[in-house]
């Protein structure tokens, strides 16, 4: 598989909380209560990505999937459960 090119935003307002995109500020399929969650982001990092790469808490295939099924992924800080309520 060709590696996708991934942009990646952090959370100013939440530390540990990213969220994966596809395009380059291409914030379309993010639901308005994830923004609101997010507050004020800044782009983090730009990769190409691949199933096979691993990055810090997942995989490349998970947020390849993620992004194919609902157009983004987002990443809580460890042990933040407050996305369940969204």
């Amino acid at each position: 598989m060709n590696p996708i090119n991934c942009y990646v935003y952090r959370s100013r307002r939440k530390p540990g909380l990213y969220v994966y995109l596809s395009g380059e500020d291409d914030w379309s399929a993010v639901p308005e209560n994830i923004l609101n969650l997010l507050g004020e982001t800044e782009r983090f990092l730009e990769l190409a990505l691949t199933p096979e790469r691993q990055l810090a808490r997942c995989t490349g295939a998970e947020v390849i999937a993620a992004i194919e099924e609902q157009g983004f992924y987002l990443q809580m800080p460890p042990g933040d459960k407050s996305v369940a309520s969204l």
